[in-house]
């Protein structure tokens, strides 16, 4: 493994970053476990791991440990998606109704209450969109779609009344689509963002235009070329002994377990393939992902992209190229601070970095999920970051990333940006 300092890092910094986090989130009992993976000019220069990957089992952390990575799967989606594009397969500012003509009369929602009381009809008023819903929407959250979880609006009452987007919908991604028909939009596509099942659309727009089961275009156009030997929708019996539980904050503090890794639904595949949160991912797994990516598409002679198709992830496809603050309704969810950033194709992206009063670069782009992983790519310091613990629910999930951030740039000893 090369030496930080032969790419501008320092070893000593590193060290502090590993010997913070363990003693901010890991001994503090805020996080199981933690593994972060750091990768600079193509060469991988560090990884720091602590604490367990499954507390009941006293099991420490391991580097081959298998994580739900939920909505980082959200790139990779994106990323699926523009395998198609540059296909000619489909194209980003296409009408969304050409390819889902079920949804050609959705409108927005005016009025009108979801229950959950079984029996119990809706009643919805709408009014017609401004314009069609595009694909270039569905990947950056401005489709007019939501999620239940946000506890918002009626729309996502109904969302939760439905069970949208339920790994074991019956029929799949079509299944969701046709749930998707008979409800309205919360707002008109291109006018708002709003963190949704927007990316999980586009899982089932790849399906329909290449002809093949989404898990299948994934594993084969995606995960096989780039050898990402351990990323499915499923964790396999004999890679079980390898995945990681799954915890959230305990009432009276420390952790309680959410998902046992041994007795785990990811244990078989779901029924529904979800692009926006659905996959199961190793750190190296990841990292190869994010160094494709940052390499301008390739990796060890595997082409996935074009470079100029990987430089659309680094620019901001909000309209007006307004930035999260501008742009989200009040109260809504994200996995990241709002000031500074904008909106890339599945992934959020860096557009002012005063704003964010955060150490980083223009251009870069990065997400989590929703277990408190991160990554990011600043391809202008040829720098890719993994981090993996398994926590949900934890209030300390935006200020580990925002820790993570500062801990890594300050070890940082030349910039090329």
């Amino acid at each position: 493994m090369t030496t930080p300092e032969q790419v501008g890092l320092s070893s000593e910094r590193l060290a502090r970053l590993d010997a913070v986090m363990k003693k901010r989130y890991v001994d503090s009992g805020m996080l199981p476990g933690i593994m972060t993976q750091i990768y600079r000019k193509g060469q991988h220069v560090h990884t720091g791991m602590a604490g367990h990957m499954d507390l009941e089992r006293s099991k420490p952390m391991q580097e081959d440990a298998i994580f739900r990575i939920y909505s980082m799967t959200k790139p990779i989606t994106a990323v699926a998606l523009m395998i198609l594009v540059e296909d000619g397969m489909i194209g980003l500012d296409d009408d969304v109704q050409t390819y889902i003509p079920e949804w050609k009369g959705l409108g927005v929602y005016a009025s009108g209450v979801s229950t959950l009381v079984p029996g119990m009809p809706e009643s919805f008023l709408t009014t017609p969109t401004a314009r069609p819903m595009k694909v270039i929407d569905l990947a950056t959250h401005t489709a007019g779609l939501t999620y239940g979880f946000l506890m918002r609006t009626a729309v996502d009452a109904a969302y939760r009344r439905h069970k949208i987007n339920d790994f074991q919908t019956p029929g799949g991604l079509k299944g969701m689509i046709q749930q998707l028909a008979g409800l309205p939009l919360e707002f008109s596509p291109g006018t708002q963002w709003n963190y949704s099942i927007s990316i999980d659309i586009l899982g089932y727009l790849i399906e329909k235009v290449s002809g093949m089961a989404f898990g299948e275009f994934l594993r084969t156009r995606l995960f096989e070329p780039l050898g990402m030997v351990d990323t499915g929708f499923h964790c396999p019996p004999e890679k079980i002994s390898r995945f990681s539980s799954c915890y959230v904050p305990g009432e009276g503090g420390g952790l309680k377990l959410q998902d046992d890794a041994q007795k785990s639904s990811y244990a078989k595949p779901p029924l529904l393939e979800s692009g926006g949160g659905g996959l199961v991912s190793t750190t190296k797994d990841y990292m190869r992902f994010c160094q494709m990516m940052v390499k301008g598409g390739a990796l060890d002679g595997v082409r996935i992209l074009s470079p100029k198709s990987v430089a659309l992830f680094s620019l901001n496809h909000l309209p007006g190229n307004q930035d999260l603050t501008e742009l989200a309704p009040a109260g809504a969810f994200s996995e990241s601070g709002y000031s500074g950033i904008g909106f890339s194709l599945g992934c959020g992206v860096n557009i002012d970095v005063a704003k964010t009063r955060l150490p980083g670069t223009l251009g870069e782009y990065f997400w989590g999920g929703a277990a408190s992983t991160a990554f990011w790519i600043d391809p202008k310091e040829d720098l890719t970051v993994v981090f993996m613990t398994q926590v949900i629910g934890t209030d300390a999930r935006l200020t580990l990333r925002r820790d993570l951030r500062t801990l890594v740039y300050s070890a940082m000893t030349e910039s090329f940006a």
